[in-house]
C-alpha cells in the first residue's frame, strides 16, 4: 500500500513513513486535479483533510477524507478506514525523503558525530538525503507510539 498525503497531513504522513509505507508527502502548493492525478499515477491511496476531493469525479477508493483536526483524530479515522499495520516495516524508510534506508557503511557513519558513532546502535542511511539514523531513545519512543496505534487498530 503507497500513499500520498495533502499538505493538510505531513505530520501523518511522517508517522506512515515511520511505519515503513512508501508515502509521498506533497510539499508545494498545487491544485487538486494536479494531486489526484500524481495519486492515480503513481498508484497511491490519497489522504486529504480537503473536502473538494470528495466532490470530484474519482475512482474509489482512490480518496481518503478524514475529518481529524490533529493527529490523533487523523490517526484513529485512518485506522477505521483502511487496514493499516502501523508496525508494517518500522524506521525503514527515511522520513525526509522517503527513500528506503540501508544499513550504514564506515563513510555514511563519518556523518555522525564521534560520540554517537561510539554507542552500540545500528544505524540506517539515506542514499538521497544523505541523513543517518539510529536506534536512539527517541526511536523506541516512536515505536511505542506505533504499537499503542496498531492494538487500537485491532480493537
Amino acid at each position: 500500500m503507497k500513499f500520498l498525503c495533502d499538505q493538510m497531513l505531513v505530520r501523518l504522513g511522517r508517522w506512515l513513513r515511520a511505519a515503513g509505507y512508501d508515502t509521498v508527502i506533497v510539499e508545494k502548493a498545487c491544485d487538486d486535479r494536479t494531486i489526484l492525478e500524481q495519486a492515480l499515477r503513481e498508484g497511491r491511496l490519497l489522504l486529504t483533510r480537503d473536502r473538494h476531493f470528495m466532490e470530484m469525479a474519482t475512482p474509489q477508493p482512490l480518496v481518503v477524507w478524514l475529518k481529524g483536526n490533529i493527529l490523533a483524530e487523523c490517526i484513529q479515522e485512518l485506522s477505521q478506514k483502511v487496514p493499516i499495520n502501523w508496525l508494517h516495516k518500522p524506521f525503514s524508510r527515511c522520513l525526509v525523503c522517503n527513500h528506503e534506508l540501508i544499513l550504514a557503511d564506515d563513510s555514511a557513519l563519518q556523518l555522525v558525530s564521534e560520540d554517537i558513532r561510539g554507542e552500540p546502535y545500528t544505524f540506517w542511511f539515506c542514499e538521497q538525503c544523505q541523513k543517518v539514523y539510529w536506534d536512539g531513545s527517541h526511536t523506541n519512543r516512536m515505536l511505542r507510539q506505533m504499537e499503542k496505534w496498531q492494538h487500537h487498530s485491532q480493537l
